[in-house]
C-alpha cells in the first residue's frame, strides 16, 4: 500500500477532486479493515461557494477543521448519515472534497454486515452509505488521512472522468449549477 503524501493533498481543490478518483480509501476498526476505490467526489470552495458549510469564511465548531491544513478528515452528520470530506486549500481557506462513492475492495463481508442485505451496487454508492459500510464516523473528525485508522492510498488511474453539478444543494442559488462533481465514467458504484 502506497499512502498519499502530504503534498498530494496540497493541490488546488478542483484538481484534487479529480485526482482522488481511483485512490483507495481505507478504514481500520476493531471489526476489521474495509477499503474501496474512490469513484465520485464533490468539491466545496468555502469562501466563494454558497453550498459550502464555510461559505464566506463562516466559522463554527463543526467547520473549524476546514480552516486547518489540507489532508485532514472533515466528518459531520447530515440528517441521519455521517459524511466524510478531505480538507483542502491553504490553512485559513476553508475548502473540502466530499467523498460521494467508493467501489468496494477489502472487507466486503463486513460492509454487508454493517449495511444489511443490499444489492452490490447499492452497498457504497452514496456518501452516507460508504461511511456506514466502512465504519467511518464523527470520531474520525480532524484525523489525518495517512495515520491509523484512516488512510488514502494509490489505487488506479481512471480511463475517463465525467463532471457535472453537485447533488442535494438545491437551495444554494447559482452554486447548484457549478460543475464541481467528478466521477469515474461508467462505474456502477457512482451515486447517480
Amino acid at each position: 500500500m502506497e499512502l498519499m503524501t502530504k503534498e498530494f493533498f496540497e493541490q488546488p481543490t478542483l484538481t484534487l477532486a479529480e485526482e482522488l478518483l481511483g485512490c483507495e480509501l481505507i478504514k481500520e476498526t476493531e471489526a476489521g479493515i474495509t477499503s474501496g476505490y474512490i469513484v465520485e467526489t464533490e468539491a466545496y470552495i468555502g469562501a466563494i461557494d454558497p453550498a459550502a458549510h464555510s461559505f464566506d469564511y463562516k466559522r463554527t465548531k463543526r467547520t473549524e477543521i476546514m480552516f486547518k491544513e489540507p489532508g485532514l478528515a472533515y466528518t459531520y452528520v447530515m440528517h441521519t448519515h455521517c459524511l466524510v470530506n478531505v480538507v483542502t486549500g491553504e490553512p485559513g481557506e476553508p475548502e473540502a472534497i466530499l467523498i460521494r462513492a467508493i467501489e468496494p475492495v477489502q472487507g466486503i463481508d463486513l460492509m454487508y454486515d454493517r449495511r444489511g442485505d443490499k444489492k452490490e451496487k447499492d452497498l457504497t454508492n452514496g456518501p452516507g452509505k460508504l461511511t456506514k459500510a466502512m465504519g467511518i464516523d464523527k470520531a474520525d473528525y480532524g484525523h489525518p488521512f495517512g495515520e491509523s485508522p484512516l488512510y488514502i492510498a494509490k489505487g488506479f488511474t481512471p480511463e475517463n472522468i465525467s463532471t457535472g453539478p453537485r447533488v442535494g444543494i438545491e437551495n444554494s442559488g447559482e452554486a447548484r449549477h457549478f460543475p464541481w462533481r467528478f466521477w469515474v465514467t461508467g462505474n456502477k458504484f457512482v451515486s447517480r
